[in-house]
């Protein structure tokens, strides 16, 4: 607010208010600030800040429009307001009002930025020959399988025990007589036990009465 006087206008009513902040700005070149409503009494305070002869017409002006709708209260004007009515003039309750922006602080230098370093440009890769399908080779075609009947286990041919021959007496029989197993064509025959020698048959009575008999014929 500072260089710039403020205008205050209060009349009753806030049709009365809007008539006078209406005339004010059409008589000057002022700047309206808002209205604000007063507690209690039904009042209505219209704010214009501007130069010192300009807010001075335009307050003159507000209050004949206004006194012509409902009654006006006061009228003031202050020509170099002090810097600490700004918080009493900039409120919350002032509708219409833009507090001015608060001076923003100084840009901290900046450094400079590094310049980029060129792209590298990717080598292009060789292109892939296209590879041309061959076609597919015929397969054989698979050959029925026949079923083979399983196989029946050979049975190897068992050899009858042959019955020992029947020893007969013998007067003679040789002490040690092996006989000789029989000689098989495909398959070795299995190891017999060897005989044991055949015992001496003794000489029988009748032989030797016989002998005698003949020998007394003879004689």
């Amino acid at each position: 607010m500072q260089q710039k006087s403020l205008g205050l206008i209060e009349t009753q009513g806030l049709a009365a208010g809007v008539v006078a902040a209406d005339a004010a700005v059409k008589s000057a070149n002022v700047e309206l600030i808002g209205y604000e409503l007063t507690k209690g009494g039904g009042w209505t305070l219209i704010k214009v800040q501007g130069d010192v002869g300009a807010v001075k017409a335009a307050v003159d002006a507000a209050a004949v429009a206004a006194g012509k709708v409902n009654r006006v209260v006061s009228t003031r004007v202050i020509a170099r307001p002090s810097s600490y009515l700004e918080a009493m003039i900039h409120t919350a309750d002032t509708v219409g009002d833009r507090p001015p922006e608060p001076p923003k602080a100084p840009e901290p230098p900046t450094e400079p930025e590094p310049e980029p370093e060129p792209p590298v440009e990717p080598t292009p890769a060789p292109e892939a020959e296209e590879e041309v399908p061959s076609e597919p080779a015929e397969e054989p075609e698979p050959e029925p399988v026949t079923e083979q009947p399983p196989e029946e286990p050979k049975l190897e041919p068992q050899e009858e025990p042959q019955p020992e021959p029947a020893e007969e007496p013998a007067p003679e029989a040789p002490e040690e007589a092996e006989a000789e197993p029989p000689e098989t064509p495909d398959e070795p025959a299995p190891e017999q036990p060897a005989e044991q020698p055949a015992p001496e048959a003794p000489q029988s009575t009748r032989t030797s009465r016989g002998s005698r008999r003949g020998k007394n014929k003879r004689s």
